[in-house]
């Protein structure tokens, strides 16, 4: 089982920055496997950033490209989230979630609310 610990949410008006963190523990896991979604209110889950596609790129979701970056420490089993120039339709529950060999975790989740 993989463990998830997220941090790094909070409330940041418009135009701001947060960075999310995501600490993986547990017996197998790789960070690269490990991917950020978001839930906003009343909507679906949505992934947000992941690693690799198979062109060898970061995956983005379409409406943070150029904005959001994902990238990772090994030393410290970390997967984190840069969010820049944030809007108010960013608002959301961010989770992280890793998937691997056919078994998935998922954060708690941490809650990013942007202001106008």
């Amino acid at each position: 089982q993989v463990q998830l610990v997220e941090s790094g949410g909070g409330l940041v008006q418009a135009g701001g920055s947060l960075r999310l963190s995501c600490v993986a523990s547990g017996s197998i896991f790789s960070l690269n496997a490990i991917a950020w979604y978001r839930q906003a209110p009343g909507k679906q889950r949505e992934l947000v950033a992941s690693f690799y596609n198979s062109y060898g790129n970061d995956n983005y979701a379409g409406s943070v490209k150029g904005r959001f970056t994902i990238f990772r420490d090994n030393a410290k089993n970390a997967v984190y989230l840069q969010m820049n120039s944030l809007k108010t339709e960013d608002t959301g529950v961010y989770y992280c979630y890793h998937g691997l060999n056919g078994r998935s975790s998922w954060g708690q989740g941490t809650q990013v609310t942007v202001s106008s």
